[in-house]
């Protein structure tokens, strides 16, 4: 079984989306260990605020099978392709992790370069997985967060009603 983490985003329809989409994650994979959800401003473009999350869980699926199945997740929550890559979107749902795999080939960036980028990203990952060690860095995910800079304005919020 491989372990992996997943970012999740949204900022169409916040609330309804990030629940569906847990919803089919856990259909599929079952248990999920979830970070707190944060909300953040639109980071690249002027749009409604995000939510961000990262779920992690277990699965016996390859690598290569996962990314398919977040783009369906996505196009089954309105997601359309092929905009512009700072845009709104009702959903987005991104492999960080897969155990401790480096892959880099054409479609598939494991570990994902977001997780060092964007505090959206790294802060939910170093609050649920704070002693985890990212595979190139060979840095704890909290010790990725306490060093890195700037820190976006984010805070938490409840997905429930």
């Amino acid at each position: 079984m491989a372990r992996v983490y997943v970012s999740i985003g949204t900022n169409v329809d916040r609330r309804q989306n990030m629940l569906s989409c847990l919803a089919a994650l856990r259909d599929r994979f079952g248990d999920l260990v979830m970070s707190p959800v944060y909300e953040n401003r639109a980071v690249g473009f002027e749009g409604d605020n995000f939510y961000n999350m990262v779920v992690a869980f277990e699965t016996r699926e390859d690598v290569h099978q996962l990314t398919p199945l977040f783009r369906q997740i996505e196009s089954n929550h309105g997601r359309v392709r092929g905009g512009e890559k700072f845009s709104s979107r009702t959903l987005d749902v991104d492999l960080l992790l897969y155990d401790n795999l480096v892959l880099k080939t054409a479609g598939l960036d494991v570990p994902r370069h977001e997780i060092t980028k964007y505090a959206f990203v790294l802060r939910p990952l170093s609050d649920m997985a704070p002693e985890l060690l990212h595979p190139e860095l060979n840095e704890s995910m909290a010790r990725l967060w306490q060093a890195f800079e700037p820190k976006e304005d984010m805070w938490p919020v409840s997905l429930d009603g």
